[in-house]
């Protein structure tokens, strides 16, 4: 085995002369797949991507060629506390303690100087996007098998679920009780782990995000001080390691192993002197007899451990004792691990701000096997994660390479020359070897398509000049052996399915294809760039200087108008300038309608870049823009809606009178015009919600009523607020308006939420749209009728009617977090009540039918996202510590508790 430690690998504090530049602490180091560069982050709030060929080269950390350094990225506010590959190696996603996971892609164009310092990137990385959703610091952070997700934690107590694609958000997870320090995914992708404060480890199913287990008798007696509890699953999936648990009333430290399915901890690695910090699973399975055939009997993992005693062991799970123990390797604790993917390179980060490498040879690490083991293996389990979202897909590398079209791109690595050293570099690349693309600045829909190639299990290095205080068990010292560059790595390519950018200046080599125009160069000669045009990107964009009100622009009333109708809602005024600023962007839809030549022209901005624009025949009154479209709607009672790009999506609609309100989330589009009419559109799917529907009878049932506002919620239901004080929405399987909220609920029910000023942490629609209702409410404020006599039974009913009317709103609105809440709030006032029939049939409710079991399609396993038996265990527990309720949830415990174990 050979040791090194690379000073040169550092995070330092750059406020400081270089040579009283403090070294800073490192939190969190990870190889990339191909084994060429590791990523690292520190106390600087910084990323460092280094070379990995000098810290295993003596010679050619001694030349300096390759670099060294790569790239530093500095986007983060606070210090960076993990970075992680993807497994494609085309991302890498970073959390910090400014809240925020990142993630980074690739971008050639991206090297130079670092601002504000005197560092060069040999290679450029971008921030592809920012992932806000925690509220505390992010510890750790997980890419799932395949990246199909992303799971990251923090000290907010929440996991979060991310696509893996889209980098959306799947899932929120709130269950733990204490800081989540660690999570890990089951390389099956049936499960996820994590590790928290709260001294437990949950279990998460993948299929619907449910807990499955909760571990606690290992960690009852852990220390709570540990920076981190990073956790790892073995290759063959049988098996979690554990950190930051103890034996013996806590004098004992130890990680505990916990076995898959029985969800048990018999299994300890003993040996540390103080707290395990963080486990890490060599990701190959091994073979306990190499010549015997793959099976569970014959495989066996191998394991690194990180501790606060400063030292690093290596074990293997067919043995008792460690392969190796290096101790006192760091000054100070190790924070993180990681193994390059061919198994032989273990990397470990500690708080002194140094890494340490330890490479091993194949003999050293005996019945290594390729990881096509693994993947025959894993087979077996039959479990698929669910497939891609529509447009997105995974392209094997193996398989013939199709023809490049216009939304196809790879990447490969290549060869290039820096310093004068022959190294490899990751390109962009699209369609033929020799035809670059550039990506898009946010290409947030940017999918990695890819795997990369594995390093040679042959490779061996001449051992570092460095000291070395590895202790080793038994291990021979292999010869010296010259480092041998990796050639076959220039022909692994890796694929990527990326929007191209033609509408942003960017250029794409046009060598070898036939000319396209007059700007084309006329012979074969060298290559040149083909700037694409935009429309309208000839000109700077330019707001008025004044923006004035129109009133000589006769247009014709559109048939079927609001005048027919009987029903007028007052419509935006005519104006001769209108913007809308897509929220958390820069972009920017604006409407120009020249009164002096009767023309309107639409255009979509970012920046100081015209993207497009469009001219319609009636002026332009309403503007609306998401991330997934632009909306515009005209005088003559038409709607016009674009793509992000400027295509149109569907044919003018034609709505019958002027658009009164025009709003928009994500995929969704609503409009209600000024005849009362409500349309809702999934402009993705190109579908409407539900039919048309007049909201006339609404607006006369009560004299001088009138819309105040109208928005859209995350899933598409439409929310309408109403002078007086009731918001409304349209439930598609009713046929029915609904009253989500209203006065009558704020001044007479117990359960109101929205008196108080709504805080930060708010995030539910339903609560905001109750505190909406308070801050908005025209008349007097919506306070408690205290002092008006009321019959005996009129807070109850009003109360449960309430929280009843409630549950079906947020139903219909998919408000997961606020449904389990709601549902426990309601339950505890039927306990309080003691109103056993309604008891009876909530919980028969959330049961099932006696005959539904888990996988079965006879009745849905969720309500509105939460698993119903997972619900109703908390129901029942509320019910069970009740005076007058019991009995009803002791003898529905025991029923869930054998049908539960009916299933297992």
């Amino acid at each position: 085995m050979h040791f090194t430690k690379p000073a040169w690998v550092m995070h330092n504090d750059s406020s400081k002369a270089d040579a009283n530049a403090k070294r800073l602490s490192i939190f969190s180091v990870h190889v990339h797949p191909d084994g060429s560069r590791i990523a690292t982050g520190g106390l600087d709030a910084k990323i460092r991507i280094w070379s990995t060929k000098p810290i295993l080269n003596p010679a050619s950390e001694a030349s300096g060629r390759p670099p060294k350094s790569l790239c530093t990225l500095t986007m983060h506010t606070g210090p960076v506390l993990v970075v992680r590959w993807a497994h494609n190696g085309r991302w890498l996603a970073s959390g910090s303690d400014d809240e925020i996971v990142m993630i980074w892609d690739l971008d050639p164009n991206a090297r130079g100087k670092v601002w504000g310092s005197d560092e060069i990137n040999v290679e450029g990385w971008k921030p592809l996007k920012r992932l806000p959703g925690h509220e505390s610091d992010v510890t750790d952070v997980a890419w799932s098998p395949g990246d199909r997700y992303l799971a990251s934690v923090a000290l907010d107590s929440k996991v979060i679920i991310w696509d893996g694609y889209t980098l959306e958000g799947v899932r929120k997870l709130d269950q733990h009780q204490g800081f989540v320090k660690g999570v890990c995914w089951d390389p099956v992708g049936e499960f996820l782990a994590t590790q928290s404060d709260d001294k437990t480890v949950k279990i998460w199913r993948t299929s619907d995000w449910g807990l499955e287990a909760e571990i606690s008798k290992p960690f009852e007696d852990s220390p709570g001080s540990t920076f981190f509890r990073r956790l790892s699953w073995s290759p063959d999936g049988a098996h979690i390691t554990t950190s930051n648990a103890t034996n013996n009333k806590g004098f004992v430290f130890i990680a505990a192993v916990i076995t898959r399915n029985t969800w048990t901890s018999d299994i300890s690695l003993v040996g540390h002197e103080n707290t395990v910090e963080v486990a890490s699973y060599n990701p190959h399975i091994f073979l306990r007899n190499p010549a015997a055939p793959v099976s569970t009997s014959n495989i066996c993992s191998v394991v690194a451990l990180g501790a606060d005693d400063r030292s690093v062991s290596v074990w293997q799970t067919k043995s008792a004792r460690p392969l190796i123990v290096a101790k006192e390797v760091f000054d100070r604790q190790i924070m993180d691990l990681s193994w390059s993917s061919d198994g032989l390179t273990l990397y470990a980060a500690s708080s002194d701000g140094t890494i340490a490498v330890f490479h091993f040879t194949p003999e050293e690490l005996e019945g290594i096997s390729p990881t096509s083991v693994q993947e025959q293996y894993l087979s077996k389990f039959g479990f698929a994660l669910p497939p891609p979202p529509h447009g997105y897909s995974h392209q094997d590398t193996n398989q013939p390479t199709p023809p490049p079209s216009p939304s196809r791109a790879n990447i490969e690595v290549t060869k290039a020359i820096v310093d004068g050293e022959q190294v490899n570099q990751l390109v962009a690349r699209r369609g033929k070897p020799k035809k670059r693309v550039t990506l898009m600045p946010n290409a947030s829909a940017a999918i990695p398509t890819s795997s990369t190639a594995p390093i040679p299990a042959s490779r061996a290095y001449a051992s570092s000049s460095k000291p070395t205080t590895t202790t080793g068990f038994g291990f021979p010292r292999p010869k010296e052996q010259p480092y041998e560059p990796p050639h076959s790595w220039a022909g692994a390519a890796m694929e990527l399915d990326v929007p191209i950018n033609a509408f942003a200046g960017e250029s794409v080599s046009t060598k070898g294809k036939r000319k396209a125009s007059a700007m084309d160069s006329p012979d074969d000669g060298p290559e040149r760039p083909v700037r694409g045009r935009t429309m309208g990107g000839d000109r700077k964009p330019e707001v008025p200087a004044t923006v004035k009100q129109l009133g000589g622009w006769s247009i014709p009333q559109p048939t079927g108008s609001s005048h027919h109708a009987g029903v007028v809602l007052p419509t935006p005024p005519l104006l001769s300038y209108l913007k809308y600023q897509m929220e958390d962007s820069d972009a920017v839809l604006d409407a120009r309608n020249s009164e002096e030549d009767h023309t309107t022209e639409i255009s979509f901005v970012t920046g100081t870049q015209v993207q497009w624009l469009d001219y319609l025949p009636s002026p332009a009154i309403a503007l609306k823009a998401t991330p997934s479209f632009c909306a515009a709607a005209s005088q003559d009672g038409t709607l016009h809606v674009y793509s992000p790009t400027g295509r149109r999506l569907f044919s003018p609609l034609s709505l019958g009178s002027p658009v009164a309100f025009l709003e928009g989330n994500k995929h969704t589009l609503l409009a209600i015009t000024s005849g009362g009419q409500v349309y809702c559109w999934n402009v993705k799917r190109q579908k409407a919600n539900f039919a048309p529907v007049s909201i006339a009878p609404l607006l006369s049932s009560s004299p001088n009523t009138t819309i105040l506002s109208a928005t859209v919620s995350p899933n598409g239901t439409p929310l309408i607020h109403f002078s007086n004080d009731v918001i409304y929405s349209y439930d598609p399987n009713l046929l029915s308006f609904i009253k989500v909220t209203e006065r009558w609920w704020a001044e007479n029910s117990d359960a109101w939420h929205g008196r108080a000023r709504a805080p930060a942490s708010v995030k539910g629609i339903m609560t905001q749209t109750e505190y909406g209702l308070s801050a908005n409410a025209p008349g007097a404020p919506l306070e408690p009728l205290i002092d008006v006599p009321r019959p005996q039974w009129w807070s109850p009913a009003i109360t449960l009617g309430h929280l009843e009317s409630k549950l079906h709103a947020i139903k219909l609105m998919e408000s997961t977090a606020e449904y389990r809440q709601v549902v426990l709030l309601y339950s505890k006032k039927i306990a309080d009540e003691g109103f056993r029939s309604k008891a009876e049939e909530l919980v028969k409710e959330l049961f099932g039918p006696v005959y539904w079991k888990p996988g079965r399609e006879e009745a849905p396993a969720t309500i509105c996202g939460v698993p119903r038996r997972d619900l109703l265990k908390d129901v029942l527990a509320i019910f069970a510590r009740s005076k007058t309720l019991a009995r009803l949830g002791m003898d529905w415990q025991e029923i869930l508790k054998k049908a539960n174990a009916e299933e297992v």
